[in-house]
């Protein structure tokens, strides 16, 4: 049998709530310590310049293994 990982990293995916995301890492064994929010951006051509406009925000829970469930 392989042995979990101390650490993890868990992203909320597109159509997941954050509830949902952390009742998963709960079930995986692990307790939310970290969250990480980066923004997503998309590139557009506005009159011959490239602007950035943000499109969506990605989070990422890090998260401990809980004693015990080794």
């Amino acid at each position: 049998m392989l042995a979990k990982k101390r650490k993890e990293r868990f992203e909320v995916g597109e159509s997941e709530t954050i509830e949902a995301c952390l009742d998963r890492m709960k079930e995986a064994g692990y307790q939310p310590v970290k969250r990480i929010e980066k923004p997503i951006f998309k590139e557009e051509k506005v009159n011959s310049n490239k602007e950035y406009v943000p499109i969506r925000q990605q989070i990422i829970f890090e998260g401990i293994l809980v004693e015990g469930e080794q």
